[in-house]
């Protein structure tokens, strides 16, 4: 099994129920089997867990204040320029604030951001240069 794999992204959220929403709202199918305090979304090979803020810092033995949100960013590579176009303006109406509309960029792709209701930066890209699987996986040329 290879070392260098992510199977769980995991979260940290102010309201659990509001994160749910967005994420449900944006198109991700909840996880039926969600056990209480905790939200899972299948991803393709992984899961995305929703887990309250203050738990997530409790678990980790570290103060709520020291986890942050933003110092990194999650990614959805797509197709082609349309469906990034169409990602981001789902995760718009289902609750996301805008923080740089989709444009092309200076490496010859096409992106844009946006944060979740609590500040998780997400990043939908169209990068010419990585074709993705018809499955949707990306396999770095």
């Amino acid at each position: 099994m290879p070392s260098n794999r992510v199977t769980l992204i995991t979260l940290g959220v102010a309201d659990l129920d509001r994160a749910a929403r967005f994420y449900a709202e944006w198109g991700w199918v909840p996880h039926p089997g969600s056990p209480d305090g905790l939200h899972l979304f299948q991803m393709h090979g992984a899961a995305l867990a929703l887990f309250s803020r203050a738990e997530l810092a409790a678990d980790q033995n570290r103060a709520a204040g020291d986890l942050g949100t933003g110092a990194m960013t999650l990614a959805q590579n797509c197709e082609d320029v349309a469906q990034v176009d169409a990602v981001f303006r789902a995760a718009l109406d289902a609750g996301a604030t805008e923080l740089k509309r989709p444009e092309k960029v200076f490496w010859g792709g096409y992106s844009g951001y946006f944060a979740d209701p609590d500040g998780h930066v997400w990043e939908i890209a169209h990068n010419p240069g990585w074709p993705l699987a018809p499955n949707g996986t990306l396999t770095l040329p």
